[in-house]
């Protein structure tokens, strides 16, 4: 089986044309990042490649999308993997950051509220820490909620973004082996992210640099993911992966105090050394040629 390069182009053509085009929009209208319509813009703009890919495969090839796409709901231990996983990437995260000069273990949450204090005003962020009497149980009710969150409505965003990255791209660059499909994906992932970068997103202390970071980040990811949705046979597993890990994006830096958006968190330096470390684990154990040969 050859790559279809035609194929791949108008989908990346068609998803970033889309993409970018919601973006430049919603900074015509004037809409501030970190806010509820930002967020809105962010959930609509995770669902372009899901239209795109159907577009492509659908529209322009006349072939069979779900099978192409991955989609199927055979449960095996690869769900609960890929929905546990990212509090493995969240506790790793966090130590790897302690390990930085000038980071602190801040077990009274002093070092988040002060993160808080860039995005809200000074009176509620005051308000909210009286509120929280009991750090742990703040930690106990976040993860419940981003495992809840992460297998239902946030999986279903991921979804949105996964069906063209982990179904549609994944199987036309599988001519490629594991690693080179992987990177291909990654960039393309990362460079797709990079007009919600700028605006704000992910790295809010350095937008700029951040664009840059999160290609990096997402070349990192691209992997694990890719090999999730091919040890599980499903594209809904990454979906999880996907969602769990947004619900869960805050746990490294709840009890953390100093550093900044490059250094700390799991699109952090910090993340990416926790990452670094699960993809050599794939190179090591996991025979992923192999696994996407049998593709």
């Amino acid at each position: 089986m050859n790559v279809n390069v035609r194929k791949i182009t108008a989908f990346v053509l068609i998803t970033f044309a889309i993409s970018w085009a919601i973006v430049f929009t919603a900074v015509i209208l004037g809409v501030s990042w970190n806010t509820p319509m930002a967020t809105a813009v962010g959930v609509v703009y995770m669902f372009v490649p899901l239209v795109s890919a159907y577009i492509v495969q659908k529209g322009f090839y006349k072939e069979p999308a779900r099978a192409a796409f991955g989609i199927n709901f055979r449960l095996n231990r690869w769900w609960l993997f890929a929905w546990l996983l990212p509090l493995g990437f969240a506790g790793g995260t966090f130590l790897v950051s302690l390990l930085f000069p000038g980071i602190e273990f801040s077990p009274d949450m002093a070092g988040f509220f002060e993160r808080l204090r860039q995005f809200v005003p000074a009176d509620k962020v005051a308000e909210m820490r009286k509120m929280v009497s009991s750090p742990l149980s703040v930690l106990i009710i976040t993860v419940f909620q981003g495992l809840v969150a992460g297998a239902t409505i946030n999986a279903l965003a991921g979804f949105g973004e996964e069906v063209g990255w982990r179904g549609l791209l994944l199987r036309e660059l599988a001519p490629l082996g594991f690693f080179k499909s992987s990177l291909v994906i990654g960039f393309l992932w990362g460079i797709w992210h990079v007009p919600l970068v700028i605006q704000g997103h992910n790295y809010p202390q350095h937008p700029q640099f951040g664009a840059v970071m999160m290609v990096g980040w997402c070349i990192l990811l691209a992997p694990i993911f890719n090999f999730v949705r091919l040890k599980s046979g499903s594209v809904i597993t990454a979906s999880i992966l996907h969602g769990t890990l947004n619900a869960t994006y805050g746990i490294p830096i709840m009890f953390i105090k100093g550093g900044n958006d490059l250094l700390i968190g799991i699109t952090g330096l910090a993340g990416f050394i926790v990452l670094a470390v699960v993809n050599l684990l794939i190179f090591i154990f996991g025979n992923p040629e192999k696994l996407m040969s049998n593709q």
